[in-house]
């Protein structure tokens, strides 16, 4: 079993930058592929980076590409999600989720554990 906390989010503005970081319990952390998703009100979960278990392989999103980057810390059972040049339409709850399946996916159903999620604000 694998329960994961989300840490960092809150209230900014335009244009600041918002670290949030990932702690997990449970073993075989780094066999996991790991990712961040949100949700804005009224719309569906969204997949904004994945990264593979080695923390070599990466997915990000076209919409927060050149300002998020995702990283992992596989001694301290750790996900980061580095962000910057935040927007209004970056406002959402956050989550860390994790797939020992390996699939690769950016489809929230593949994902097999989830965090309780970090609300991110950006004010304009």
């Amino acid at each position: 079993q694998v329960q994961l906390v989300e840490s960092g989010g809150g209230l900014v503005e335009a244009g600041d930058s918002l670290r949030l970081s990932c702690t997990s319990s449970g073993d075989s952390f780094d066999a996991y592929v790991m990712a961040w998703f949100r949700q804005a009100p009224g719309k569906e979960r969204e997949c904004v980076s994945y990264v593979n278990w080695s923390g070599s392989g990466t997915y990000i999103a076209g919409t927060v590409n050149g300002r998020f980057t995702m990283s992992r810390d596989n001694g301290k059972k750790m996900v980061y999600l580095q962000m910057n040049s935040l927007t209004p339409a970056d406002t959402g709850v956050y989550y860390c989720a994790a797939d020992n399946f390996r699939s690769y996916s950016t489809m929230a159903d593949d994902y097999n554990y989830w965090g309780q999620g970090t609300q991110v604000t950006v004010s304009s």
